[in-house]
């Protein structure tokens, strides 16, 4: 099973930029599919993008497509998430998953079920 760990979060302001990584553990990363999700305080853990194996195809929920953009690097083990123009409604905590289920079911209702890793989380915070 891959292991997980998420870097890059931080304060920001509105209208910034930030850019996620996420680097796994193991030999058979490029077998999963990738995505990110996150959870602000109170709310429910939602669904923000997701990446094929092979990085040919890519999710996005509608609050977050133009402006996010997710990538993977099989040959370094990582994926990223490059976050422009954030808004204050950003803030969250972001959390990398591995599924070895296509890449759509992550952002299918009850996606998270399908994930088999998750990363420990990197807090995102974006001021007005």
């Amino acid at each position: 099973q891959v292991q997980l760990v998420e870097s890059g979060g931080g304060l920001v302001r509105a209208g910034d930029s930030l850019r996620l990584s996420c680097v796994a553990s193991g030999r058979t990363f490029s077998s999963y599919a990738m995505g990110w999700f996150r959870q602000a305080p109170g709310k429910e853990r939602e669904f923000v993008a997701a990446i094929s194996w092979s990085g040919a195809t890519t999710y996005y929920a509608d609050s977050v497509k133009g402006r996010f953009a997710i990538a993977r690097e099989n040959a370094k083990n990582s994926v990223s998430l490059q976050m422009n123009s954030l808004k204050p409604e950003d803030t969250a905590v972001y959390s990398c998953a591995a599924t070895p289920l296509p890449p759509q079911s992550l952002s299918l209702p009850g996606g998270p079920a399908h994930v088999i890793s998750w990363g420990q989380g990197t807090q995102v915070t974006v001021s007005s």
